[in-house]
């Protein structure tokens, strides 16, 4: 970034983390910088464990990347978590860097995460995907695009989209 040194930390920062859940698997951390002490941060956002793609894992009926996300979330791979059921909460904590794997994120990527949680998006799609073909199906995918044709932010929906369109869920 320009006009800041590297590793330097500033409030108004957009972060990505994972914490471990009580089992093997991590949960998703992301948002604010809100204060700066030293090696330790404050953070405000969203802590999101992504319950749909761990029971897929455990019922067997999800790949080895599927695994490999759970295991090892980034800011990259973890939209594919988000893509089932999730269960989200505010989260508001310290996190110190020197101690935790912390990923500096830009402000494009944070505000299609945040986007993604607020819009629920998890839902609908996983609406879509977990209902049989036919008419309940058909109006989810409905719904689906009437959100996605009502979303303001250019990022967020054109993230939406290319999801949908390696789902192939709205051909």
């Amino acid at each position: 970034m320009f006009g800041r040194k590297k590793g330097e930390v500033k409030e108004g920062d957009y972060v990505f983390t994972s914490r471990k859940d009580d089992g093997d698997y991590h949960n998703i951390v992301f948002g604010t910088v809100t204060g700066v002490d030293g090696n330790k941060i404050g953070v405000n956002g969203f802590f999101v464990n992504p319950v749909g793609l761990k029971n897929k894992v455990s019922q067997g009926k999800a790949g080895p990347r599927s695994k490999e996300i759970l295991l090892s979330p980034t800011s990259e791979n973890c939209i594919f978590a988000l893509i089932y059921r999730i269960e989200y909460e505010n989260f508001t904590e310290v996190i110190d860097i020197s101690s935790e794997k912390v990923e500096f994120i830009s402000k494009k990527v944070f505000t299609v995460f945040d986007g993604w949680v607020r819009e629920s998006l998890s839902e609908l799609i996983n609406n879509v995907l977990s209902l049989p073909e036919g008419t309940d199906k058909d109006h989810a995918k409905r719904i689906l695009k009437q959100k996605m044709e009502n979303l303001y932010d250019k990022e967020l929906k054109k993230n939406l989209y290319s999801v949908c369109r390696s789902l192939k869920i709205l051909i």
